[in-house]
């Protein structure tokens, strides 16, 4: 398997745990978001999206990270992302694609540079706005973990797709100096998931294409 990503895309973040999470050996291939190298011709002649991240894989290139997280669970069912019962499965899929939906759409690099340039914010305007969509859906999501009374993890003592999705998007978060102090049922289920080994080596700072400091 060959990931293509970016060390600070969220959507990168979300595969390279899911990929660890099910122990799969792959081969990250930075892609430079910044400098738009995932606009270029021959990239996006294999991913018509010009998105990340793109898995290459089983002789296919595959884009959107959230098909591509229901794929890997199909194609390699076991640890499972999802519980077995069906309102369990609800439930993750309520919180993980509310975060996937609502925060990252109007929240991710393409919108934030164009809010930039051509319509003229200000960074800090920028990052009102960002803010803003994150208190949005994060306040549910975390009176949401509050009525299910969850522990370290959503379901279970292990991570699945809603972590995956969650972790990414905080990590975001605290880049964008959001206030998590109200947040106690979301700061813990990071705090969890931050100390396990596939969460570790999926963090942006770990990454090939990272800054060195």
């Amino acid at each position: 398997m060959k990931l293509y990503g970016y060390f600070r895309s969220s959507t990168s973040y979300r595969l390279r745990i899911a990929l660890n999470l099910k122990g799969l050996a792959f081969e990250n291939i930075p892609v430079n978001l910044v400098t738009a190298e995932n606009k270029d011709a021959g990239f996006t002649a294999r991913n018509p999206f010009g998105s990340l991240p793109m898995l290459e894989a089983d002789g296919r290139d595959r884009a959107q990270s959230m098909a591509l997280l229901e794929w890997l669970d199909e194609a390699y069912p076991t640890p499972a992302f999802l519980p077995a019962d069906i309102e369990a499965r609800y439930t993750v899929r309520e919180l993980a694609y509310a975060i996937a939906t609502e925060i990252h759409a109007v929240n991710n690099l393409p919108v934030l540079k164009y809010l930039k340039d051509p319509l003229g914010h200000t960074q800090a305007e920028i990052d009102v706005w960002y803010r803003t969509w994150l208190k949005r859906t994060l306040d549910p999501v975390e009176a949401r973990l509050a009525q299910l009374g969850t522990g370290d993890f959503l379901h279970g003592d292990a991570p699945g797709l809603f972590e995956i999705v969650l972790i990414p998007q905080l990590a975001n978060a605290r880049r964008f100096a959001y206030d998590l102090s109200a947040s106690p049922h979301l700061t813990r289920i990071e705090a969890a998931c931050c100390a396990h080994p596939a969460f570790i080596a999926a963090h942006p700072d770990k990454q090939i294409d990272a800054p060195q400091s």
